[in-house]
């Protein structure tokens, strides 16, 4: 981390005028790999996103829960999933109240609180963490709501992929229905710049969540956007991943000392021509996507300094986990990005999620791993800063409650209120190191892993032999040292099994 201290303005009671309380956009890409925005090595134009990072600060090892319900828990409630009643996903609810698919009672949202406290609470994209009705963000404290309850993979209106997704779209509780040719990415934009630009909040600060649905497969992006990329990526899945790796070690984000991880995808030359081809077209419409992104970033920026909000609102932007390891295409007939098209990103997931091994749904940083933007003009005295100290998506909101002066309840609505796991990252965000040795524990259908200071340990999905990780010595986790150091793996483990038993993993798959 750089050196020099990071100063900000001091914290502004909530007693003060709601002028001088901070607005807060929450912003959450879905399947995004590690280096897959510009200021992070990519070659994909965000150059909307990157702005944010240079004009705030860019945190290079946010940890997340490698999946999407969990994570999005973690995110809203502070709370370890299972504590928070999504231990997995919403389709796998189950009689175990750790793992019942939706948000329990004992946990506030981040729009509870800042809405007790009051802030105008807005939603527009996927919500994901309760599919029913009754378990909506109408709930859970937003104000106004524009959403997909159960997810994502919708990205043209009406899907023509009735068979694999039924999403709806409501706004306020009320089914809507687009027409012909809406794109989720610039729908759910063009609701969040509605949101800033209501009246009502030049009075009031106001809490707005975007959670988009891109880059989650299937593979659909607008033409124009497509067309950008088309040829960018003809020389392949080695040569991009090798070059956002330098440009990674040029921007300071991975230390130059060591090398790359070993690939995870063919040779290219080993492809036909045809399947280069089409290989660099699936790369080019998942680089669409995120282009698009950046754009309806920007029009957020836009509308906030339309209304002269910019300089006091913070600016919150994260991937839920690291691309997706889901390598298929099913519609292998038709071209990539129209709205009949159903693949995902392939074997260019390890490309996504450089320098690191694995993605999404594995608990090896390429699924845990993430970057964090956070940009607070009016805030910050000084900017374009990387902090390099981990932390942990939980960490979100004790940071937002900090920032805004909100207490977090011990009770709400006459349930006792879990207390939280995550930390306010404002230490970190001035410059200090706090917590270096802290543990941070992962799980997943089965993977686990956990993380203190150093050490890193992995156990695979049905597997009974812990990896271990010197991240330190090396941090794409190549070499296991289990076998060399099983005194610190058992006692690892066994940390982390107190943890599980504490907040109520349970052995996958579900008995019940």
């Amino acid at each position: 981390m750089n050196k020099s201290p990071l100063l900000l303005l001091p914290l502004l009671p909530a007693a003060l005028s709601a002028q001088d309380r901070p607005n807060v956009v929450l912003i959450l890409a879905d399947d995004m790999g590690y280096s897959d925005i510009g200021c992070m090595g990519s070659e994909i134009e965000t150059p909307n996103i990157d702005a944010l990072s240079s004009q705030g600060i860019l945190m290079t090892n946010m940890c997340n829960v490698s999946k999407s319900c969990p994570s999005r828990a973690a995110l809203l409630t502070g709370l370890y999933s299972w504590r928070a009643g999504m231990g997995a996903m919403t389709n796998h609810g189950s009689t175990i109240p750790a793992y019942q698919g939706y948000l329990n009672e004992n946990c506030v949202t981040i729009a509870e609180v800042l809405r007790d406290n009051g802030y105008h609470t807005y939603i527009s994209g996927k919500w994901h963490v309760g599919d029913a009705e009754q378990y909506w963000p109408e709930h859970r404290g937003f104000d106004d709501t524009f959403h997909i309850p159960n997810g994502g993979g919708v990205y043209y209106y009406p899907s023509l992929f009735p068979q694999r997704l039924d999403r709806k779209l409501y706004r306020n509780g009320v089914e809507v229905f687009p027409e012909e040719g809406w794109y989720s990415t610039d729908g759910f934009g063009d609701v969040a710049v509605e949101f800033i630009s209501n009246p009502a909040n030049q009075d009031t600060p106001f809490f707005l969540y975007v959670p988009f649905i891109a880059p989650h497969y299937p593979l659909q992006a607008k033409p124009e956007d497509i067309q950008k990329y088309i040829g960018r990526y003809d020389a392949g899945y080695d040569e991009v991943r090798k070059a956002r790796f330098e440009r990674q070690k040029a921007l300071d984000i991975l230390d130059p000392r060591f090398d790359l991880s070993d690939p995870e995808y063919p040779d290219w030359g080993s492809l036909s021509p045809e399947q280069q081809a089409s290989e660099s077209e699936r790369m080019a419409v998942y680089a669409a996507q995120i282009d698009c992104i950046d754009q309806n970033v920007g029009r957020i920026v836009q509308a906030l300094k339309d209304n002269g909000l910019y300089d006091n609102t913070v600016i919150i932007f994260l991937s839920d986990n690291g691309a997706v390891m889901n390598h298929f295409n099913s519609t292998p007939d038709v071209h990539f990005g129209g709205p009949d098209c159903w693949a995902s990103v392939g074997v260019w997931q390890n490309v996504c999620n450089t320098p690191f091994r694995q993605g999404k749904g594995r608990e090896f940083e390429g699924g845990i791993k993430t970057p964090l933007i956070i940009s607070w003009p009016a805030g910050f005295s000084k900017s374009g800063y990387k902090v390099k100290d981990y932390a942990h998506i939980t960490d979100v909101m004790p940071t937002v409650l900090e920032l805004t002066g909100c207490k977090y309840p011990e009770t709400y609505n006459g349930h006792d209120i879990t207390p939280l796991d995550g930390r306010s990252i404002m230490p970190l965000l001035r410059g200090r190191h706090i917590n270096r040795n802290r543990p941070l524990f992962f799980e997943h259908m089965g993977w686990k892993g956990m993380r203190q200071g150093r050490w890193k340990l992995v156990q695979k999905n049905n597997s009974e032999a812990w990896e271990l990780y010197d991240l330190k010595k090396d941090p794409y986790e190549t070499n296991d040292i289990a076998a060399r150091r099983p005194r610190k793996a058992r006692r690892m483990a066994a940390k982390w099994q107190s943890w599980a038993d504490g907040v109520g993993v349970e052995p996958w798959p579900l008995s019940h």
